[in-house]
């Protein structure tokens, strides 16, 4: 092999090489999205008997005979594409929409937990739900990426 042929090879592989890694990020972080969102959906219908709602208080008539807090927490990672994808969106603007999935997914994790917990304390309604995320990790300058938390929590009741 000349030195031209093995110049042209090395500039080749060092378009390539970036070019795969990104394609596999893409295809397997669709993959892990799409398997996650499709257990979340059967979580959801498995647990929809228990009923949620932000209220501080019970309606009138409404008497519950006990209840426990119930909590859910969740943190998902961000990976390298959704980086590089979010690197790019914020030269143009607009909705990052792998970071909004990130946290379409987190909360509805967190959900699933926080009505797992209540499932196994016995209630039939979880109120007074409060939401609350925040980022982990990650930093601009060193271009590694972080995560989102998301905690779910309320009052599991068991109502008469």
């Amino acid at each position: 092999m000349s030195e031209r042929e093995g110049e042209a090879l090395l500039g080749v592989l060092q378009f390539t090489i970036p070019v795969f890694l990104l394609l596999l990020g893409f295809i397997s972080g669709r993959w892990i999205d799409r398997n996650h969102l499709k257990r979340l959906d059967l979580e959801e219908a498995r647990l929809s008997s228990i009923r949620l709602a932000d209220l501080k208080r019970l309606p009138p008539g409404m008497r519950a005979t006990e209840g426990t807090m119930v909590v859910g927490q969740v943190v998902i990672a961000l990976d390298y594409f959704k980086v590089f994808t979010g690197s790019i969106r914020k030269l143009f603007g607009g909705e990052i929409r792998g970071f909004t999935l990130l946290v379409e997914r987190a909360r509805r994790e967190a959900v699933v937990r926080m009505l797992k917990e209540a499932r196994a304390a016995g209630a039939t309604h979880v109120w007074c739900v409060r939401i609350e995320s925040s980022t982990v990790g990650g930093s601009e300058q060193g271009k590694k990426p972080g995560g989102v938390e998301v905690l779910a929590y309320g009052t599991a009741l068991r109502l008469v």
